[in-house]
């Protein structure tokens, strides 16, 4: 579900972009503007990023993002008819994500690609450029580049003043980004008795926060039923899933957001407490203890003592979140900061399970001060490419304890899934 420029010209609500939708966009006779631009044919594949393609996508990514549709005819910037864009398949595809980022700098990530009609004659492809924080994006050719962006219908250059503007907004956006971050973790992190055993604590907020609109009980408990299932799909059943010790069937409101509360107050249950908060921006939290959990026998171990298992879970509870919750919001990339907060007096160790499944802990790195994770994801990315950053946040957070492979987590291999 998205909304885009052929939405709004008709005046429709957030949906999928279909056949029918271009065609009464056309019918309306619709007229380019900032965030609409009409093409009759595909640019050259062989060649493309010399081509005027990586100027339109940069320039729509200065301008706040946009569709450019291919297959439209135009007169006086009006839509007149469709055309045929002729064959269009993935290769082509992966070569307008390719120029998109290698002839962009910097470049643009989260291309939505779109292919319409079926039958020859009526085929259509629309691309989907998302707005974008890292702006003014630049367009290099040999030794000078410019920096393009939308005045209406048309594409042209920014003055020195426009780039200067555009680079002050992107690092207040980062500090701004920083400063989210720092009081979602802080808050995620206040009142755990870090003190007698680890939490973990896992914050996600959105790039381009969502505006204007809450989620309801209802979407939120969507959310959370769809990133459990999607969390076990990443990790399986080998550790503790803090998505499995809240409450997902009741989320409680709380300031903006929706807050599902720990469910495992029970006697003997306690040591696997959780919480995860889905916020209305887009945001999401997790805080889970992971230190003191009970043994595969009898006993606990120390509060100190953290299993990877317990981290990979974590880590595949927060990303199935991200992904789920981008999904109902429309969000795209995410910072992503991971800590492990514990102020007792021993060492935190991240301990692994050896070649006959017994706890091992021979190579743990003790810890004195757990460094956050910080991590960049864009949560629209493909199923695979998605899955392999899941792993390697996973990775990120046990290494720094010793731990050198992540053992739960493992995502078919790229190079074989596209030769197969």
């Amino acid at each position: 579900m998205s909304f885009t420029a052929l939405h709004r010209v008709l005046g429709r609500g957030p949906g999928p972009l279909t056949d029918e939708l271009l065609d009464s966009a056309v019918a309306a006779g619709a007229t380019e503007s900032d965030d609409l631009d009409w093409k009759s044919e595909l640019p050259p594949q062989k060649g493309l990023p010399q081509t005027d393609f990586p100027k339109d996508v940069a320039a729509m990514a200065n301008s706040g993002g946009g569709v450019i549709v291919f297959g439209v005819r135009e007169s006086q910037k009006a839509a007149t008819g469709r055309t045929d864009v002729g064959d269009f398949d993935e290769g082509y595809e992966r070569s307008l994500r390719s120029a998109a980022i290698t002839a962009i700098t910097p470049p643009v990530f989260g291309l939505n690609v779109f292919r319409l009609g079926s039958a020859e004659g009526e085929r259509a492809v629309i691309v989907e450029v998302p707005a974008s924080v890292d702006g003014p994006h630049l367009i290099y050719r040999g030794d000078y580049f410019g920096a393009p962006v939308r005045n209406d219908a048309d594409t042209v250059w920014m003055k020195e003043r426009q780039i200067e503007a555009m680079y002050r907004a992107r690092f207040d956006e980062r500090r701004h980004a920083t400063e989210v971050l720092n009081t979602l973790y802080a808050e995620a992190a206040a009142g755990r008795d870090s003190e007698t055993r680890a939490w973990l604590v896992a914050v996600a907020h959105p790039r381009l926060p969502r505006v204007g609109s809450r989620l309801t009980r209802d979407e939120a408990r969507e959310i959370l039923a769809k990133a459990e299932s999607l969390a076990l799909f990443y990790a399986g059943r080998g550790g503790i899933h803090p998505l499995e010790s809240v409450d997902r069937h009741n989320p409680r409101p709380g300031l903006r957001r929706w807050v599902a509360v720990n469910s495992a107050a029970g006697e003997g249950s306690a040591w696997k407490e959780a919480w995860a908060s889905i916020h209305h921006d887009g945001s999401v939290t997790i805080a889970a203890a992971v230190g003191g959990h009970r043994m595969s026998s009898d006993g606990y171990f120390d509060g100190w003592q953290v299993q990877s298992a317990a981290i990979e879970c974590a880590m595949a509870d927060l990303m199935a979140l991200v992904r789920k919750t981008a999904e109902a919001t429309g969000g795209g990339e995410y910072d992503i900061r991971v800590g492990i907060d514990f102020t007792g007096d021993h060492p935190l160790t991240i301990s692994t399970i050896d070649n006959f499944g017994y706890h091992y802990d021979g190579a743990s790195v003790p810890l004195h001060l757990y460094t956050p994770v910080e991590f960049t994801v864009n949560a629209s990315e493909a199923d695979l490419d998605f899955y392999w950053h899941v792993h390697d946040l996973a990775q990120d957070c046990v290494n720094q304890g010793g731990v050198s492979n992540v053992l739960m987590i493992q995502p078919p291999d790229r190079d074989a899934q596209e030769t197969a």
